[in-house]
């Protein structure tokens, strides 16, 4: 029989608010942390570790892992809005944390959102790493998270200014 466990965790959320349009932030964004070469993956699963290694250490730190239109999804409610939700993060960042709390893979990559509201204005939205893998009670887990703060937070304000 299963058994299920639950508990509350304490989560910092963060809002970086931009005075640039909705169009800049995004360009600017895909400039900075680009789309992650799947090739990478296709590496992996044929056993290529040394290559695929190779080729992530070559990366950037960050890269978009994903992105969805949650904005589209607003038009079954008749409303047009511009919000895309990224995954971002680094295989590698992923790996220092997953070594040692396997659990750690549920955050990774960080879900970002970037939002367009009614009045124009624009801004990132994310649950701040160390709070999230804060979870988990492991220092190493915890050290990486914190670099991970550091970096989403600089590639971020960078994208917004």
């Amino acid at each position: 029989m299963p058994s299920l466990r639950t508990r509350t965790i304490p989560v910092e959320h963060v809002t970086i608010a931009s005075t640039r349009s909705f169009e800049e932030v995004r360009a600017n964004l895909l400039v900075l942390a680009p789309r992650i070469d799947d090739g990478i993956f296709t590496l992996l699963r044929y056993g290529e570790s040394e290559r695929a290694l190779q080729e992530l250490e070559a990366c950037p730190p960050l890269m978009i892992f994903g992105q969805r239109d949650h904005g589209a999804l607003l038009a079954v409610a008749g409303l047009k809005r511009r919000s895309v939700q990224y995954d971002i993060g680094n295989p590698l960042t992923a790996s220092k944390m997953t070594r040692h709390r396997l659990p750690a893979g549920l955050y990774a990559p960080i879900r970002v959102l970037l939002r367009e509201d009614e009045d124009g204005s624009v801004a990132f939205e994310y649950d701040r790493p160390a709070s999230v893998f804060g979870q988990f009670d492991n220092q190493e887990v915890d050290a990486v998270a914190q670099q991970l703060d550091n970096g989403l937070r600089a590639l971020l304000e960078a994208a917004a200014g």
